[in-house]
C-alpha cells in the first residue's frame, strides 16, 4: 500500500482476501462504473471485475470490497474514483488503426477554411491523435490543432509522454516516421519519441463522454470517436452522438469505430462514408 493512498480508506486487515466475492458486490460495482462513466461492463467481464477490486482494495487498504464501493459511492468527488475507473478502461489502440479514415480526413481538410481543428474523443495513450497530426500537418502545415480527450488519466499521461516502443510505431509510414519522429539513444534505445513540433499541436486533457455537462469551447471540423461507443447502451450512444453534431462545424465529419452504426439516426446524422457520418440535412 502506499504512502498517499493509505489514508483514502480505514486501514485494517482485509480478512476478504481468502473468499470468493459476493455476486452482489460484483453488480454493484459494475451499476456504479455505468454510473459514473458509461461503461457497461458484461457479464464475462466478473473476473476482470473482482481482479480489479481486490486490487484497488488492497492499495488503498480499505477494510473489504462494502466498505470500498460505499465510499465511492458516498462521494463523486472522492479521488478512487479516478482509479477506480481508469483499471477497467481498455486501451486497444495503434498508429493508423483503421487507416481508410485518414485519407479521408487528409481530403476532406484540403479546402478547409484555417485553422482545422479536430477533436479526437477517445484519444486513449496518444497514438491515434498523433496520426490524426500526422496527416493534418502533410496537408495544413502549421494550421490546425488536435483535441485529445480521454476519461482514462493513466493513458493519457503515457500519450504526452510521447514515447513509444519502436514496435508500436512500426505502422507509421516510413516518411512519416522519419519526419515525426526520433530514435531514443543511450538508456532510450529501443523507443522512439513524437518530436516536438508535432506533440505541440495535440493538447491532451480528461474528460467523461457520461458527463452532464461538457466543457468544450469551439466547433470542430471534424470528431474521431471511434471503437468507444461499443462500451455505452444505446441511450448513451444516442445522446452522445447528438452532443457530438452539436459541436461539429457545417459539413462537418464524425469518424467512428468500423463495427459502429448510427444509420438509424437518420433525423440526426447521415451515412457519409465508411464509418463517417455527417450531420443530417
Amino acid at each position: 500500500m502506499s504512502a498517499d493512498t493509505a489514508d483514502l480508506f480505514p486501514s485494517q486487515q482485509a480478512a476478504w482476501a481468502q473468499t470468493r466475492l459476493e455476486a452482489g458486490q460484483v453488480e454493484r460495482a459494475q451499476r456504479l462504473l455505468r454510473r459514473h462513466c458509461g461503461m457497461v461492463l458484461g457479464t464475462h467481464k466478473r473476473m476482470m471485475a473482482e481482479r480489479v477490486l481486490r486490487e484497488r482494495v488492497d492499495l488503498t487498504g480499505a477494510y473489504d470490497v462494502t466498505a470500498y464501493l460505499n465510499s465511492l459511492e458516498q462521494d463523486a468527488a472522492h479521488p478512487e474514483w479516478e482509479h477506480f475507473v481508469n483499471a477497467f478502461m481498455i486501451n486497444h489502440t495503434a498508429f493508423f488503426r483503421e487507416d481508410y479514415h485518414f485519407p479521408i480526413l487528409a481530403e476532406f481538410v484540403q479546402d478547409r477554411p484555417r485553422p482545422v481543428h479536430i477533436w479526437c474523443a477517445a484519444a486513449s495513450t496518444g497514438e491515434e491523435p498523433y496520426s490524426i497530426a500526422m496527416t493534418l500537418q502533410s496537408v495544413c502545415a502549421n494550421a490546425f490543432s488536435v483535441w485529445a480527450t480521454d476519461i482514462d488519466t493513466e493513458a493519457l499521461a503515457q500519450a504526452r509522454d510521447a514515447v513509444y516502443p519502436l514496435e508500436r510505431v512500426q505502422s507509421v509510414p516510413a516518411h512519416l516516421l522519419r519526419s515525426h519522429f526520433q530514435r531514443g539513444l543511450g538508456v532510450q534505445q529501443g523507443f522512439a519519441r513524437v518530436r516536438p513540433e508535432l506533440a505541440a499541436t495535440v493538447t491532451f486533457q480528461s474528460f467523461n463522454l457520461a458527463s452532464a455537462h461538457w466543457q468544450v469551447g469551439q466547433r470542430f471540423d471534424a470528431i474521431f470517436c471511434r471503437n468507444t461507443m461499443i462500451y455505452f447502451d444505446r441511450a448513451l450512444q444516442e445522446k452522445i452522438l447528438r452532443r457530438f453534431v452539436h459541436w461539429l462545424k457545417p459539413d462537418g465529419l464524425i469518424f467512428v469505430g468500423h463495427s459502429e452504426s448510427y444509420t438509424d439516426l437518420r433525423d440526426c446524422v447521415r451515412l457519409r462514408g465508411k464509418a463517417v457520418y455527417t450531420r443530417a440535412g
